[in-house]
């Protein structure tokens, strides 16, 4: 019998809106895995285990809620929760207790989710990790920021979990740690409550272990039942294959990788095409970095006037550069972006998605770093919805994943193709 904490959360909301399994069970198990992995893995800021066994109780002996009803999920800890400290992985803010919800959070309770506890994020969600380690070898990076998010869905703690994207945040993780990871379309999942880096670039996301979970976990927060994973494509579906002008960054497994999805989906009859984009886009990744600094310094500045001694020196020096951006400069890396979203439908062409790389590579050795987002960060400026996919493994034994990009707004279209090609790459 299929220990509860390892349904998937289709098949786990499916016997709980029957009543054939109780929240308080679910929750149970949950909390019985992490018990067990918690010292190994890391994933956790917060939890209260009397806490959430009475939510599930309440919600076992009241009506259905919703299709979260009595679900666990993890939250990343730069989400507001008014039962719960959040503390933004920042000594600053170290049992810091938020009036209200952060919006997504509210949205997730109403609809029947319970919030399991808070997971660790990076320091405000940049890149000086947390404690959190590989599920699958502790001593590599789990990635981030994201990280305890990532690592407690790919260790059956919990079926379900928020992260969210500034630079490669969902993505990296969702491919180190070999789940999946899902950024939707910018904006599609409300923001507020949560602490901010940089608002054009912020985008909430979610985790799971399969395209269907993380999709019927969108679903249901926005009210969109047509991004629910039915039956499969009726059509075979056109692949761009796009190395991006990033490609000199990854490793030899993620050529493999590319190699091995192009000929498994193309004997699938995918149609399978090799494509770069224009060469605008090879400017993005800068831009993004002017972007995500600059904005960085801003929404940050109170903590570096007045607790600058408790930020780590790197996150510091961040601020210190994003401080020396021009307001010229910023403008400009804006105004490109712009031009390449308005340019996006013709960078696409015929192709439903883009198969691109998820990040460079394995993830890699130690816990000084949580690796390198540069084959996200283009994506996340041009707001395209991204799901993350294990396409092999690396020489480690370690995912190694790939995403599939949608166009602009097309967050129902995009998971059903990456639902297609998850199926032909196990």
């Amino acid at each position: 019998m299929t220990s509860l904490n390892s349904l998937s959360a289709v098949e786990a909301a499916r016997q709980l809106s029957e009543r054939r399994i109780s929240a308080e069970a679910l929750v149970g198990a949950c909390l019985e895995r992490i018990e067990e992995r918690e010292p190994i893995v890391g994933a956790w800021t917060f939890l209260d285990r009397h806490l959430v066994l009475s939510q599930a109780r309440d919600l076992d002996r009241g009506p259905i809620k919703g299709l979260l009803h009595g679900l666990p999920i993890g939250v990343k800890d730069i989400f507001d929760t008014h039962d719960m400290p959040t503390e933004y992985g920042s000594p600053i803010y170290k049992g810091h207790r938020p009036a209200a919800d952060a919006a997504i959070v509210g949205v997730t309770r109403a609809t029947g989710g319970i919030v399991l506890g808070k997971t660790v994020t990076t320091e405000f969600a940049t890149f000086p990790p947390g404690k959190t380690r590989n599920p699958h070898n502790p001593e590599h990076t789990p990635g981030g920021s994201s990280s305890g998010s990532a690592a407690g869905v790919a260790d059956f703690m919990m079926p379900l979990a928020f992260g969210t994207q500034t630079a490669g945040s969902v993505i990296r993780p969702a491919s180190y740690c070999g789940v999946v990871g899902y950024k939707p379309t910018y904006n599609v999942l409300a923001r507020g409550g949560i602490k901010m880096g940089s608002d054009t670039l912020d985008t909430v996301g979610v985790f799971g272990r399969s395209v269907a979970d993380a999709a019927f976990f969108v679903a249901a927060l926005t009210r969109r039942p047509e991004l629910v994973i039915g039956e499969e494509l009726h059509s075979t579906p056109r692949i761009g294959l796009c190395r991006t002008y990033e490609w000199a960054k990854t490793l030899p497994e993620m050529a493999s990788a590319m190699d091995r999805a192009a000929s498994l989906l193309s004997k699938a009859g995918a149609r399978v095409s090799e494509i770069m984009l224009p060469p605008l886009y090879a400017g993005m990744a800068a831009a993004q970095t002017t972007i995500m600094r600059y904005d960085g310094s801003v929404n940050r500045s109170d903590e570096m006037l007045r607790h600058a001694d408790k930020l780590h020196p790197r996150l510091a020096q961040l601020c210190r550069q994003g401080l020396e951006i021009g307001g010229a400069e910023y403008e400009r890396a804006q105004s490109l972006a712009r031009q390449c979203r308005d340019r996006l439908p013709e960078a696409f062409g015929a192709f439903d998605v883009l198969l691109v790389p998820a990040a460079p590579g394995e993830a890699p050795a130690g816990l000084e770093s949580t690796g390198d987002p540069i084959m996200n960060s283009v994506w996340t400026l041009l707001h395209t919805p991204c799901v993350s996919l294990t396409a092999s493994r690396g020489p480690n034994g370690l995912p190694v994943g790939l995403q599939a990009v949608g166009r602009i707004g097309e967050d129902a279209r995009t998971p059903a193709v990456a639902d297609w090609i998850e199926r032909r790459l196990r």
